[in-house]
């Protein structure tokens, strides 16, 4: 998180960003158009769905039409030759020949037996016994006649898989056996060969035995669906549903009659995926996605660049480079030209009034400094006039009166002179104001003394206001003129006066003025004094806003002043001078 001030965080700007408006805007305008490409995906997916259900039934359907043929064929001799068995009312040596000129005379038939009711084969083509009556559902067919259909592993010379066709001899009620024919397993290659995309089919009886499969009758698990067993599929008209082989893998389901109760296909194969339903999800998305991208093209173009323009030329300009104010846009819209427009007009008006401005500032500083100087003439022509009327004083006690005035009236002239000369009317160095004043005191400060007096100085740099100047100069010139008027020699020692201006941080400061004691060092020591310059110290101090602290020893005396740096204000009024 950021301060009330400061920028807001990047996340939050993008938020407010013109892009992602944007955003958000075609995409609610483009959810319709979503909803109903949505919609239309589900019909258009729905109907594909059905029509390669309706596609595969129909190749199911003529891929077992052959198969139907065969077993139908088959089906009929059997119950031919078991209309004549009973004809004959007895096996014998004539029923063996008789199914023996069964099969010669069908070339798809490759054995033929008749099967008593207790499983034993009676005769056959070839005296080889069937397999039908070897079965353990053998049981099942003698209680409940019909039909049937099984799958032989081989021949007895190990030749290819056939298809055992059982039909029952019953005689009124009474349940002879069945007449069995053998016809080859064809169905593997027929099946696939006419069908026009790779669909696995197999064919299977009602008990869920798997009667062929192609190709041949080897890995079935991709035909087979996963959801049930094969004999619960048996029976019904045809039918195509969509789901999952033993493999995990999506299929299309026909599952077709061959012989009704008898033998039904079942044909399988991958769904259409020219349109599946991940593009359902994906056109919407990428129309989405490009209508975004035209739309900010678009937008960056017409607008985004010529905001940034304008806006990085605002940032110069409010970073002070007026000579980049003016923006001219690149084939912008009309309103952004008069946006355009409008911000050079605003920048000219401000540089004007700026240009204006610096001028009258330029002016008035000129004028206030024209003040300063010929405030400072006049005070020192009053000092030239005292200066002439010291000289004509008839005793010593209104020379020292005058020259103390003389005094003042130059602190007041020194601060003029400095205020004259400064390039900053707001602030003044107090350092360098206290070495112009300790300098004019060594000229008309000294009283002409019969010894010299070491003047030292440790100064600071310290800026303070103009108002706080008046108070400090009169202050340093009052305290170093009683100074140098009651300076003393030291034993042994040559008299002397510090002036120490330190800085002591945190907008504080403190002036020192100390004098050595000792011997006079000039006659107005025998002078009591009036105590004027004590109460203007302390008026001064007041109104500098400080602490006056007062050192007396016996070799030395000093006065430490502590203040505040105030502030700079132009609205403030000055500090008037104390009365007498």
């Amino acid at each position: 998180m950021t301060g009330p001030g400061g920028p807001p965080p990047p996340r939050r700007r993008f938020m407010r960003s013109l892009t992602s408006q944007l955003i958000a805007v075609l995409t609610v305008a483009l959810l319709p158009l979503g909803l109903i490409s949505l919609y239309q995906t589900s019909e258009v997916l729905e109907e594909t769905r059905a029509l390669s259900e309706t596609a595969l039934l129909g190749q199911t359907e003529r891929a077992a039409e052959r198969e139907r043929t065969l077993i139908e064929g088959a089906f009929g001799a059997a119950a031919a030759a078991g209309a004549a068995l009973l004809e004959l009312r007895r096996g014998g040596d004539a029923c063996g020949p008789m199914l023996a000129r069964l099969v010669e005379t069908g070339p798809r038939f490759v054995h033929a037996a008749f099967i008593g009711s207790d499983g034993a084969t009676i005769c056959s083509s070839d005296g080889q016994p069937a397999s039908l009556g070897d079965t353990e559902r053998y049981e099942t067919y003698r209680a409940s006649p019909r039909r049937v259909v099984e799958i032989e592993a081989g021949a007895p010379e190990g030749g290819p898989p056939v298809l055992t066709v059982g039909v029952p001899l019953v005689a009124g009620t009474s349940f002879l056996g069945y007449v069995t024919i053998g016809v080859p397993h064809a169905v593997a290659g027929p099946l696939n060969e006419e069908t026009d995309r790779q669909a696995e089919l197999l064919t299977f009886s009602a008990e869920g035995t798997i009667l062929s499969a192609g190709p041949g009758l080897g890995d079935i698990a991709r035909t087979l669906p996963a959801a049930h067993e094969l004999a619960w599929y048996f029976g019904g008209a045809p039918r195509a549903f969509l789901g999952r082989n033993t493999l995990g893998e999506e299929r299309v389901f026909a599952v077709v009659p061959i012989v009704d109760d008898t033998v039904y296909a079942l044909g399988s194969w991958p769904p259409e995926r020219s349109l599946n339903g991940a593009m359902a999800l994906v056109f919407p998305l990428l129309m989405w996605i490009v209508s975004i991208f035209v739309a900010y093209f678009g937008l960056n173009r017409l607008v985004i660049r010529h905001v940034r323009r304008l806006q990085r030329r605002m940032r110069l300009y409010s970073a002070g480079h007026h000579e980049f104010g003016t923006v001219r846009l690149d084939r912008a819209p009309e309103e952004l030209d008069e946006v355009a427009a409008t911000f050079n007009t605003m920048t000219r008006t401000l540089n004007e009034n700026e240009r204006r401005r610096e001028e009258d500032l330029q002016e008035k500083t000129v004028l206030l400094k024209e003040v300063h100087h010929r405030v400072k003439n006049n005070l020192q022509l009053i000092s030239s006039i005292m200066n002439m009327q010291i000289r004509a004083a008839a005793t010593d006690e209104a020379r020292r009166v005058l020259r103390r005035v003389q005094d003042r009236v130059m602190g007041l002239a020194t601060i003029h002179r400095y205020l004259y000369t400064a390039r900053n009317l707001g602030t003044v160095r107090a350092d360098t104001l206290l070495r112009e004043i300790i300098n004019q005191l060594g000229v008309v400060g000294s009283g002409g003394g019969e010894a010299a007096v070491r003047i030292s100085e440790h100064l600071d740099p310290v800026e303070i206001t103009p108002d706080q100047s008046v108070p400090l100069s009169l202050l340093a010139t009052e305290a170093a003129t009683n100074a140098v008027k009651y300076v003393g020699r030291p034993r042994d020692e040559d008299p002397w006066i510090s002036l120490v201006l330190k800085d002591l941080g945190g907008r504080k400061a403190v002036l020192s003025i100390v004098n050595s004691l000792g011997d006079p060092v000039h006659d107005a020591l025998e002078d009591n004094g009036s105590g004027l310059g004590s109460r203007l110290i302390e008026s001064f101090v007041t109104q500098l806003g400080g602490t006056l602290e007062t050192e007396a020893g016996t070799d030395r005396f000093g006065i430490h002043v502590s203040f505040e740096i105030a502030e700079f204000d132009p609205e403030k009024e000055a500090v008037p001078l104390p009365e007498a």
